[in-house]
């Protein structure tokens, strides 16, 4: 079995208090399994229209759209792989580390666009990279609230993002890095998992987000 990046970065009791229903999302997949849910999104994209070309960029790698939409179908995908970082025969520290690939396909009303990362477990924490090629990198601090309306669900925040390009990984000084927010809890009542996430900068403010429910569960991979 692959083990989860989450819990891998995590200590060792760092996801106890996590909802026990969030536990199967954030787990390891059996082999043979794969984690596949469905559900609404209220919210994708951002109506500031002058970002929407900015976006459109990072759409063709898969990372975000140039769109503002409400009420956007969705599926998610969680597949256990592995995947190696660094330059072949040049990075000492270039092995194949457990990930998690999620593909999260929006049925966006001019068509389908599909989101693609993989979470690692790296030496410093858990890191998520961005796009089909992952040249977009953030590392995230993991949390689980104990008290409050956010009790026992699981908030990541990234503390750096880098860039890879030219060979080379390049951190972005904070005061121009972006912020990823993110946070995943279990609704009781309505049976549902619900996400939040928001993309801002210093300065412009949001730039990106999405937030919505859905209801997901690992089942045996029939492709």
């Amino acid at each position: 079995m692959t083990g989860s990046p989450y819990r891998l970065s995590a200590p060792d009791d760092g996801l106890a208090a996590l909802h026990p229903r969030l536990r199967t999302y954030f787990g390891a997949v059996p082999p043979g399994h794969v984690g596949r849910g469905t559900g609404v999104f209220s919210v994708v994209g951002t109506p500031r229209r002058w970002l929407w070309p900015l976006l459109a960029v990072f759409a063709r790698d898969g990372v975000m759209f140039p769109v503002w939409e409400h009420d956007v179908p969705f599926t998610v995908e969680n597949r256990p792989v592995q995947v190696r970082r660094g330059r072949p025969g040049t990075d000492p520290g270039r092995q194949a580390r457990p990930a998690v690939r999620a593909h999260r396909t929006f049925h966006f009303a001019n068509g389908d666009r599909t989101m693609v990362d993989a979470i690692t477990a790296e030496p410093e924490g858990l890191v998520d990279h961005l796009g089909h090629r992952g040249r977009v990198s953030a590392l995230l601090a993991v949390e689980v609230p104990v008290t409050g309306p956010d009790a026992g669900a699981l908030r990541l925040v990234s503390t750096r993002v880098t860039v890879h390009a030219l060979g080379r990984e390049w951190s972005l000084p904070v005061v121009i890095a972006p912020r990823v927010e993110l946070t995943e809890r279990f609704d009781d009542d309505a049976d549902e998992q619900r996400v939040s996430l928001t993309l801002s900068a210093p300065v412009i403010g949001t730039l990106y987000r999405y937030e919505g429910a859905f209801r997901y569960a690992v089942v045996p991979d029939d492709v």
